[in-house]
């Protein structure tokens, strides 16, 4: 016998309420089987319902993923993110303190340099995340030792060329090499006034090689963009050659079909840590907090490695085609160096490019 539509009813009702008590069945075992300072701070954050993450740290699609699985992970508690340069982010904050119009409650960014001046004045919320323990050794020293800030991406800038042009032979394979004249007019970087990867990497070639590295890399006529991910877009559009230019970027670039490639130069890739701290005003501090947690997590760390960002978490290794921190020679300027450093090359830079 047939089932009436009444029946058929009743039963896709009983189906659907079946399905949805499996998944808070679901939903309640998970939160169950989370350790108690979990818990209590998922508990928490629950009540906040979500919280905006300020970010230079990724790209686009990679802080979209990042935020996707936190939601997957912690239903209840949304994540949103605004994605933007170093410097924008710091001023966007900055007008927010002047107007005592907290909107960030996660402040990501790649100057480290950043840090130090909001912790001295107070703005930053001291926390030590329960999951440190993962976190990969050789990162730990970048961390604040007072739990202001602390390491929550990895990358490295490397040399970069659209191989459609140039041959692998034919390659860059150290930074000198940038400044044959043969690369005149066909060399990209970014602005160290915008972006906090440049930054750091105009402060390590005038560390290692002078300002005269920039006199003569101004003699090839270099487009500059602005974010160190623009170098990618010109590649791509063969508006340039080569450039120095983020790994974890253009080998996304390179997954899409994109003719370009990665060499980790002989004279050190720059390591670059890209830090998260909690203002001291946000607005959501518990999901910032579990947020935070949630980076230093297997789960983000696999999230990341498939946007090809170095994991920061012991165990993750890259996908093929990328190499780890500790296959390549680096480089890498102190914490200090940085934070003095970033200031004055910017002046310097403006002065020798004129841009």
């Amino acid at each position: 016998m047939k089932p009436t539509i009444q029946g058929r009813l009743t039963m896709s009702v009983v189906s659907l309420g079946l399905g949805l008590g499996l998944s808070l069945a679901h939903q309640s075992i998970n939160a169950q089987e989370m350790p108690g300072w979990e818990k209590a701070l998922y508990e928490a954050a629950k009540k906040e319902k979500e919280f905006t993450v300020y970010t230079a740290h990724y790209s686009t699609q990679g802080a979209a993923n990042l935020c996707a699985a936190f939601d997957k992970k912690y239903p209840g508690v949304k994540c949103n993110f605004v994605r933007t340069t170093a410097q924008v982010a710091y001023q966007r904050y900055q007008q927010e303190l002047k107007a005592n119009k907290p909107v960030v409650s996660v402040l990501s960014s790649t100057d480290v340099g950043h840090y130090p001046p909001l912790k001295a004045q107070g703005q930053l919320m001291a926390y030590k995340p329960n999951n440190l323990g993962n976190m990969v050794d050789a990162l730990k020293v970048y961390n604040d030792p007072d739990g202001h800030w602390l390491v929550t991406s990895a990358g490295l800038v490397v040399i970069t060329y659209n191989n459609s042009l140039v041959a692998e032979k034919d390659a860059p394979k150290k930074w000198t090499d940038l400044l044959d004249p043969k690369w005149k007019e066909k060399l990209a970087i970014g602005h160290p006034a915008f972006s906090g990867y440049v930054g750091t990497w105009v402060v390590a070639m005038d560390k290692t090689y002078g300002w005269s590295y920039f006199d003569r890399l101004e003699k090839n006529r270099p487009q500059i963009g602005r974010s160190i991910n623009d170098t990618v877009t010109m590649l791509n559009a063969k508006e340039r050659w080569v450039a120095a230019g983020p790994d974890a970027t253009t080998l996304q670039s390179q997954d899409k079909g994109n003719p370009v490639s990665v060499i980790y130069p002989e004279d050190g890739s720059l390591l670059m840590v890209s830090m998260t701290g909690i203002p001291k005003n946000a607005p959501s501090p518990n999901a910032a907090k579990l947020f935070i947690e949630f980076l230093l997590s297997k789960e983000a760390a696999e999230v990341q490695v498939k946007d090809r960002a170095q994991s920061v978490i012991k165990g993750v290794r890259p996908l093929p085609g990328g190499k780890a921190m500790d296959e390549i020679k680096l480089l890498r300027p102190s914490e200090d160096e940085i934070a003095k450093g970033i200031p004055a090359v910017k002046e310097k830079f403006r002065d020798t490019f004129g841009i």
